[in-house]
């Protein structure tokens, strides 16, 4: 039985509480906020331990997986503390995205964990959807023939004005690593962006990609959009089809070259998925299931280093919209 706990038990840390209590391979021993009231509270309800110290939890219990699902600015900049001191006790770690918002701490996060040979993951759930493997299968089985392109776009509502970079930073961990996942390192970023009326932060904005493969990209983002609309569209095209998912994880479907048919699959099909909540339950499931395994840090799907590198790509576009469309190049995650 793998024992686990959670950092941080705001909404999101309970999502990953609830996916550990669910993986009948894991116990959730106990779980840790710096507010004490709140993980009292979520700590009764879901029957473990609770603590207010990181150093005094670590001491106490007797634990194999900590996530970290702290917030912050950008949403990262509480994660390195905790993860560095996770790290420090020999712990598998699962940080919540951005890894950090400062490409120093992740890269630091990274080196620390290969020096103490332990596993160092992040929550880049978009990736970790049936829809998504159908799509890997039908690009390594050489269906969509030499990737050439892909668009990807991810777009949510979000009033959060707190840095002219939240946006980025925030939110395209996940996207960046989709377009990862499908094609590739990327070489070259270039960005422009804009607001929309009355918001102080880049709230939009468009994003071009070549790959070291050749094939090229483009990501358009968002904050301005309607919450009750499809979040996410992505479309990898090759020189003998193409293939497109909709909304994450509901269906994929394939256009092969010269065919009148096509192959689609949807996601009731595959897996039963009941909403977009169950991608943190797939990615954490795949997470204990490699440790499980006994998967070596470096064979880590979804691996801190995957989400360094995604944070790499973004802070190119970022320096991109500063030059005035400048062209940046993207030096690779070693």
């Amino acid at each position: 039985m793998i024992k686990a706990a959670v950092v941080g038990v705001n909404h999101i840390g309970q999502i990953h509480c609830q996916a550990y209590q669910q993986n009948q391979n894991v116990e959730l021993v106990a779980i840790c906020d710096l507010n004490q009231a709140l993980v009292e509270s979520v700590g009764k309800d879901l029957g473990v331990k609770t603590y207010d110290s990181l150093p005094v939890m670590l001491e106490k219990e007797e634990i194999d997986v900590i996530s970290i699902a702290t917030g912050g600015v950008e949403n990262g900049s509480h994660h390195f503390e905790p993860a560095m001191m996770a790290i420090r006790a020999g712990k598998d770690v699962l940080v919540e995205k951005p890894l950090s918002n400062q490409l120093t701490e992740a890269t630091e996060m990274i080196q620390y964990a290969k020096e103490k040979k332990v596993r160092l993951a992040c929550n880049l759930n978009h990736r970790f959807v049936p829809v998504a493997y159908k799509g890997k299968e039908w690009i390594n089985n050489g269906e969509l023939g030499t990737p050439l392109f892909m668009n990807m776009k991810l777009t949510i509502g979000n009033p959060n004005e707190s840095t002219p970079w939240i946006h980025l930073r925030a939110l395209h961990p996940h996207s960046v690593d989709v377009m990862r996942y499908f094609c590739g390192d990327v070489r070259r970023v270039q960005a422009f962006m804009t607001r929309a009326p009355g918001r102080s932060v880049w709230s939009t904005a468009s994003i071009n990609l070549e790959f070291e493969s050749g094939a090229v990209g483009h990501l358009m983002g968002s904050y301005d959009m309607y919450n009750g609309h499809p979040i996410e569209y992505c479309e990898v095209g090759g020189n003998k089809g193409r293939f497109v998912i909709d909304n994450v994880f509901e269906t994929i479907t394939m256009y092969p070259h010269g065919s009148e048919e096509i192959k689609g699959v949807r996601n009731s099909i595959l897996t039963g998925m009941d909403g977009f909540n169950d991608t943190f339950k797939n990615r954490i499931n795949h997470f204990i299931q490699q440790i499980k395994e006994g998967v070596s840090p470096e064979e880590v799907e979804g691996s801190g280093k995957d989400a360094l590198a995604a944070q790499q790509v973004i802070e190119a576009a970022i320096r991109s919209h500063e030059e005035n469309g400048a062209v940046i190049e993207i030096e690779k995650v070693k």
